[in-house]
């Protein structure tokens, strides 16, 4: 594939050999801001709020893997961003049939490499591959801490569709909540 963002960058499927990049790839990020969540009986409200001293997230290891980087399924796969020989992004998604939804699993960033559009342009091969699938939406999960990928999404279209706030519940991100955020495949 070739690039539609950043004229530097590579973008394609990835390859067994990508898998050490994709899990040593950093996914941290800084905020300033996050999202306080109010559950009442009729719903919930977001409002966003500074922190300080600001937040530097580290997500630990992923025990599963970066998921579908293998391509061991049709209806899974990991897209990667490629510069310079360097692997600087990933979106790893999967199908599902019965609902027609497209998970994205997971999409980072480098933190050298964001900002020049390459989520933007791994979430419309996403998109692609949604669409070729016969997908209506593609959904995701984000953190309400990570107020800037909260923006990037609804940059690129996502409006939130959920909130789940037991989801962190017994890991190292107790405390936080889980939004669910969804767009059309189109």
């Amino acid at each position: 594939m070739t690039s539609t963002g950043t004229p530097s960058v590579e973008y394609r499927t990835a390859r067994p050999a990508d898998r050490a990049a994709i899990e040593a790839l950093d996914g941290s990020f800084h905020t300033a801001t996050v999202f306080d969540v109010t559950v009442s009986e009729t719903g919930f409200a977001l409002a966003e709020i500074p922190v300080d001293p600001p937040l530097h997230k580290v997500f630990p290891p992923d025990e599963d893997g970066p998921g579908a980087a293998e391509g061991g399924s049709e209806d899974a796969r990991t897209f990667v961003a490629v510069d310079g020989g360097v692997l600087c992004g990933f979106a790893a998604v999967t199908y599902a049939a019965w609902n027609r939804r497209l998970t994205v699993e997971d999409i980072e960033v480098a933190p050298g490499h964001r900002g020049r559009g390459i989520g933007r342009t791994l979430m419309e091969h996403a998109a692609a591959f949604a669409r070729a699938r016969g997908a209506a939406h593609l959904w995701l999960e984000v953190s309400s801490v990570n107020a800037p990928a909260v923006h990037a999404y609804r940059r690129m279209g996502f409006s939130l569709c959920g909130l789940d706030t037991a989801l962190y519940d017994g890991t190292p991100a107790a405390g936080e909540r889980a939004l669910f955020m969804s767009r059309p495949c189109g």
